[in-house]
């Protein structure tokens, strides 16, 4: 309710873009500026999986007795489940507060928000057979089982919680026709928290065969590696194994059928025990931006240059303990007080960026060219004193960007194209994995072309752009989740090698037609072809799966969107989009299936029924109309399965 817009800068990143991480397009989303009218808003949503939101908003109109500054505070609360068994606790409370000011040429804008959030997560899955088998199922249960290797899969174990808040102060003054300035500040601070339920205890103390000290409730040990894992330890408290020649009867095989060691049956009179992990994360940042724009002209043409500059201090914290389960046979208690503190590092980063970029319009054509460069430099810093100190700096080369339009003789059309060098710097979670060798990573790089065309009349409006992508140095992450099951020792939750690239290239088609009756018609059409470039070194290739000229994963070769729209008193909408069958794994031919979604509405403003229902509005948005089982995200050798059809309905009333 607090959305302005969204400005998207398609293919070819703008270069003021603030982001060490802008490969391609960006999007940058823009809060709604405070009414010129005291106002109150209030929505309430109820949907399906015990959702529901409340939404209240409050703009001051006028402040101080004039018309210059205004401000707006917003609160939101929603809740829901999961739809799979119901299980899962999915909050959110959200506070924000917006004053903008002006005072002749200056106009000044701050704004603060708070954001905590709980969220049990979903699963994916890791083959087709699973897919097929039951396409509603993540392999997460609602129901605490009782023993350590079932428990694993307890939905509510599986959780997140984390705390946003954000701020910034901004400044823009014209101070000539010509000329004008924008500078601002911005804080922000995160503290959140991912959990997991390994279904073992980590055995960090040589006890000589005697009683595991990790049982006993003592300090935790700080630092350190694994000696080995414990699941069963016999009365007196120290670990024990399978009776010999024991075959486990589990059928739950997700990861396997886990075998003796994990199966109770097969360690009579022994106690299981298991852990519950906790991975705690937090970031401060501080940043300062200063952005000019100057206009002028250069003989018979035009001139806007662009020049600015970003800076950012942040400083990262990861830490990782590990908690004994009290009585993991009868339920989701744990001893807040852990037995091994794995790790605690420090990530401080620093980040300077500086661009200029040069626009000339000379009649019917606007060229520009611009050019841009990162500083980045990242380093890790252990609390513990026990895994060296790193550092890395990922500074980029000077990137050029350029483009050029030109105002076609038919009113309307303009013809355009555009070319970035777009980079990545090597992130910070590349420090978390102790012992790897940083010096043979390099950051990953992106080259962006875009041609096209579009077309803008009374009632068309049309489109269509011929892309291409060189996406080299490509960074590859493999983690912790394997079919194999989770490696949940893995400190820093995986790891990252350079694997050579993906070269893309493709078109998008679109168009908007109004039509009478205030209804509307979209539609886009895009052809993708993405092929793995591969890192040149074949046993480097084989060992992570990758094939030079084979499908990207999760990348579809054809998009399709067909939508149609009624405003009014009286409003309705539909929407089709058709996905084409995406690879899934690197190590098998599996492929999702393309599948069409529908999604729906219904809205009705009061104002059809009174004058005095003016300021009320329903709506009913029906999600995934059809009921379509399908996969959606994918990522790792790995899809997460697609939501069912979900209904909601909203009610807004503001006066």
């Amino acid at each position: 309710m607090n959305l302005g817009g969204v400005e998207v800068s398609q293919g070819t990143a703008d270069i003021a873009s603030r982001s060490v991480e802008a490969l391609g397009g960006t999007f940058d989303y823009l809060t709604d500026d405070p009414a010129v009218a005291r106002t109150y808003t209030a929505s309430f949503t109820i949907g399906e999986n015990d959702g529901q939101r409340f939404s209240m908003r409050v703009d001051t109109g006028p402040l101080f007795g004039g018309g210059e500054t205004r401000a707006w505070i917003a609160a939101v609360r929603q809740e829901a489940t999961d739809w799979v068994q119901g299980s899962a606790r999915n909050e959110r409370e959200h506070v924000a507060a917006k004053l903008v000011s002006s005072r002749g040429r200056l106009d000044l804008t701050s704004y603060l928000s708070y954001d905590s959030i709980h969220e049990d997560t979903y699963q994916r899955l890791y083959s087709e057979a699973d897919f097929r088998a039951n396409p509603r199922w993540d392999r997460l249960v609602g129901d605490w089982p009782g023993v350590p290797y079932l428990n694993q899969f307890y939905r509510p174990g599986w959780q997140t919680r984390r705390n946003n808040t954000f701020g910034y102060l901004k400044a823009d003054w014209s101070f000539s026709d010509v000329a004008s300035l924008s500078a601002g500040a911005y804080f922000h601070r995160n503290r959140g928290r991912g959990d997991w339920l390994p279904p073992y205890i980590v055995d960090v103390v040589d006890d000589g065969g005697g009683p595991e000290s990790e049982l006993a409730g003592l300090a935790p040990v700080q630092g350190g590696a694994q000696l080995g894992l414990i699941r069963f330890v016999d009365r007196d408290g120290a670990a024990v194994g399978p009776a010999a020649g024991c075959t486990s009867s589990y059928l739950f095989n997700y990861y396997g059928s886990g075998g003796p060691a994990v199966d109770p049956a097969c360690h009579p009179g022994a106690t299981a025990v298991q852990s519950y992990r906790h991975s705690h994360y937090g970031k401060d940042r501080l940043g300062v931006t200063l952005d000019e724009e100057w206009f002028t002209e250069v003989g018979a043409a035009g001139s806007r240059l662009r020049a600015g500059i970003w800076y950012e201090d942040s400083r990262r914290d990861l830490g990782r303990d590990w908690h004994r389960m009290l009585d993991p046979t009868l339920s989701f208690q744990w001893n807040e007080q852990a037995y091994w503190h794995q790790y605690e590092w420090d990530f401080p980063q620093r980040v300077f960026k500086w661009y200029v970029e040069e626009t000339l319009y000379a009649g019917p054509v606007a060229l520009s060219g611009g050019v841009k460069q990162f500083l980045v430099g990242v380093s890790r810093d252990d609390l513990f004193g026990v895994d060296p100190s790193l550092e890395v700096d990922s500074d980029s080369d000077l990137l050029l960007s350029g483009g050029v339009t030109f105002e076609t003789p038919v009113e309307g059309l303009d013809l355009f194209a555009g070319y970035a060098e777009n980079f990545k710097a090597i992130s910070s979670t590349l420090l978390e994995v102790p012992g790897r060798s940083l010096a043979l990573l390099e950051p990953e790089t992106a080259s962006n072309v875009d041609v096209g065309l579009q077309y803008a009349g009374e009632r068309v409006a049309l489109s269509g752009t011929w892309y291409a992508i060189d996406f080299q140095n490509r960074i590859f992450y493999l983690g912790p989740q394997t079919p194999a099951g989770p490696n949940y020792l893995i400190p820093g939750g995986g790891a990252y090698f350079n694997a050579g690239g993906i070269d893309t290239s493709g078109v998008e088609l679109s168009a908007t037609v109004q039509l009478p009756r205030r209804t509307s018609f979209y539609t886009a059409f895009t052809v993708n072809d993405s092929e793995y470039l591969g890192s040149g070194d074949p046993l480097v290739d084989a060992n992570q799966g990758i094939v030079a000229g084979t499908d990207v994963t999760g990348v579809p070769a054809r998009l399709w969107v067909v939508s149609l729209d009624r405003s009014g008193p009286l409003g309705a909408g539909l929407t089709a989009k058709y996905t084409s069958p995406r690879r899934v794994s690197l190590l098998a031919d599996w492929y999702a299936d393309a599948y069409w979604l529908v999604d729906a509405y219904v809205s009705f403003s009061g104002e059809a029924l009174s004058e005095l229902l003016r300021s009320t509005e329903f709506s009913i948005v029906a999600n995934n109309l059809f009921d379509k089982a399908y996969l959606s995200a994918i990522t790792e050798n790995a899809a997460w399965l697609g939501a069912p059809r979900t209904i909601s309905m909203t009610a807004t009333v503001s006066f």
